[in-house]
């Protein structure tokens, strides 16, 4: 097929757009409009759905199915054609095809056991290779305004938000599709929540349950594992935090607490009652606890109350090889782990080493080659607003903390010091 462009013409290799975008856009062939686009036609073929034809509405006459192939160019504001008469494409779908606006718009999407999580809203379509691929399935509010024509007052109101909550799931989280597709009128079954919740990554996974009832974010947090939950539960909005604590036991938000540093911890307890934030902090480590308590009162004089123990470290005369292969263990569970730190058997600090350099080294070369011995440090007595200063004028996404003898006494994170939601800095 030739070149999918926009409306100036220029070839795009890859493209992303809605199906709420292009449902009515107009049909054209050799520049006059013989209908508008009326529904797409998707194949399973592999982990993402593939567009094999398109369904045009014609104002005079029956409609047409016309191949992806025949498509000469297609943007939300025309689609055109190669064929010379629409005519030789005239008639309905097939029985079995799978149309994307009758078939899966407006179902609702239900996890394994058969609960319902949201409807399906809208649709994105992504161009690669001169294909066009189902990739997501939309079940915001966002996604239902967008559908109304109403980008823009969408846009306007999730700017007032700290970000737009455009919440898509990727089709392979999809079941298959029934093969008697022209009798189906159920709904939409996900995988997503039993087979393959441990997948997601904890942002996806915090979206996906700010979307779903009260009840049922409840079920999914007590079905994760402790670090994957205490992950998500910090990238959950605030609000809802307070609903999940209020309405989750005790010891297991306690539990979720104690797998986050104590910055998050402060930031995440922050949000809550007084009385509610004690009786989780009574069920902590009692040196967590204590350190929480300090930066939840403001006592930012020492930056240690903020400190992580857990960094990747190496001794300076291993090789990148040797480090390579044990990083996957020495990282499991840190909360520090785009930087390896390069430490004496007395924990003196002696370099630093951005994975990154790391992966590109020469597998022979030693670590206390090619490391950089200049490292910036803060003191164990720095205040939190130093800390804050240094991050803001290094760009760093950590930075360790040594003595006057360079003994390594943990490190601060750029999320702990300036991505705090509530601010201990006043």
């Amino acid at each position: 097929m030739n070149d999918i462009t926009d409306s100036n013409a220029t070839p795009l290799k890859e493209q992303a757009f809605f199906l709420s975008e292009i449902l009515g856009v107009k049909v054209t062939i050799a520049g006059k409009k013989i209908g508008k686009l009326d529904d797409v036609i998707i194949k399973e073929n592999g982990s993402l759905p593939v567009v094999t034809h398109i369904q045009v509405a014609r104002p005079f006459g029956e409609s047409a199915v016309v191949p992806w192939e025949k498509i000469g160019s297609l943007s939300p504001k025309e689609i055109t054609l190669t064929v010379e008469n629409i005519a030789t494409y005239s008639g309905g779908p097939d029985d079995n095809a799978v149309l994307l606006r009758d078939h899966i718009l407006d179902k609702k999407a239900i996890d394994m056991d058969g609960r319902e999580m949201e409807v399906i809203y809208d649709i994105k379509l992504t161009l690669k290779k001169d294909k066009l691929y189902v990739s997501d399935v939309d079940l915001s509010r966002y996604g239902l305004l967008r559908r109304m024509g109403l980008t823009g007052l969408a846009n306007y109101i999730y700017s007032l938000a700290e970000r737009v909550r455009e919440q898509t799931i990727s089709w392979t989280y999809i079941q298959p599709l029934p093969e008697d597709i022209g009798s189906f009128r159920g709904n939409l079954q996900f995988k997503v929540l039993k087979e393959k919740l441990a997948d997601l990554h904890p942002v996806d996974l915090a979206d996906i349950l700010e979307e779903m009832e009260p009840n049922q974010r409840v079920e999914v947090m007590e079905a994760l594992d402790p670090e994957q939950a205490s992950d998500t539960f910090e990238e959950i909005d605030p609000n809802i935090q307070r609903d999940l604590v209020e309405s989750m036991k005790v010891e297991k938000v306690a539990q979720l607490i104690d797998q986050m540093t104590t910055g998050q911890a402060a930031d995440v307890l922050s949000i809550l009652s007084a009385t509610e934030a004690e009786d989780i902090l009574k069920l902590l480590d009692h040196e967590n606890a204590v350190k929480i308590r300090a930066i939840m009162e403001h006592q930012e004089e020492n930056i240690l109350d903020f400190a992580t123990q857990e960094y990747v470290s190496f001794p300076p005369d291993y090789t990148v090889e040797r480090a390579q292969d044990e990083y996957r263990t020495a990282a499991k569970g840190k909360d520090v782990i785009m930087y390896i730190y390069v430490l004496d058997q007395k924990k003196r600090l002696l370099g630093v080493i951005d994975l990154k350099e790391l992966l590109l080294a020469d597998d022979k070369a030693l670590l206390k080659d090619i490391m950089e011995e200049h490292v910036h440090t803060l003191d164990p007595d720095s205040t939190l607003k130093e800390a804050h200063e240094k991050f803001a004028r290094y760009d760093y996404r950590a930075i360790p903390i040594s003595d006057e003898s360079y003994t390594m006494l943990g490190c601060v994170t750029h999320r702990d010091i300036v991505g705090l939601k509530h601010s201990f800095l006043e």
